[in-house]
């Protein structure tokens, strides 16, 4: 497994405003879909970063969900190999995977967000990308940093899995799923992957 680190909530922030004026004429109301677990590590498959058929541990990991009117939704994940938009179905089974492999502590948690929420609600100095004497991890964007008139910083009301902190609802993976893919079942085998 490889641990990664980014500006994912920069990046999704960005792409929603580029993709706005399509989402208004084509799609309903969008959400805006973070991945975080309590202990801020998020395997995923099929990203950019990994290799072969390993899991990348993200310290977090922001994704877009569009709800279609149609019969399947799409998942919009600035990292993956998969297509760009990818249909839910396969980004669950190919990037989510099942948690009842995993050991507990990676079993993840999704934190669902409004898109236009986010969009007025988050802000980043990205100082959490900053190691511990202030030099950063990655270089940063070169864009300003995200604000808004109430905060400079509030990623951690955006990553907490508890669900009475910041905004949306905070889901395990298997019911994220089951309420946004086209299967009504979840437990079945992912045998060779």
């Amino acid at each position: 497994m490889r641990s990664e680190c980014r500006y994912g909530e920069v990046q999704a922030f960005r792409l929603q405003p580029s993709v706005g004026e399509m989402w208004a004429q084509v799609f309903r109301p969008q959400t805006d879909v973070d991945l975080f677990t309590y202990n801020f590590q998020i395997p995923l498959w099929k990203q950019k970063s990994g290799h072969g058929d390993e899991p990348v541990v993200w310290d977090y990991h922001v994704i877009l969900l569009h709800v279609s009117s149609g019969e399947q939704n799409f998942i919009y994940d600035l990292d993956t190999v998969l297509p760009f938009p990818c249909p839910f179905d396969l980004y669950s089974v190919e990037a989510f995977r099942l948690d009842d492999g995993l050991r507990p502590e990676f079993h993840r948690k999704i934190r669902m967000i409004r898109a236009d929420l986010y969009l007025t609600t988050f802000a980043s100095d990205r100082s959490h990308m900053k190691d511990a004497h202030g030099k950063w991890q990655k270089p940063p964007p070169s864009y300003p940093c995200i604000q808004t008139a109430d905060s400079k910083m509030n990623l951690d009301d955006f990553i907490s899995m508890n669900p009475k902190v910041g905004w949306g609802s905070v889901f395990p993976l298997s019911d994220f799923v089951h309420r946004f893919g086209r299967q009504t079942d979840y437990s079945y085998s992912l045998e060779g992957q």
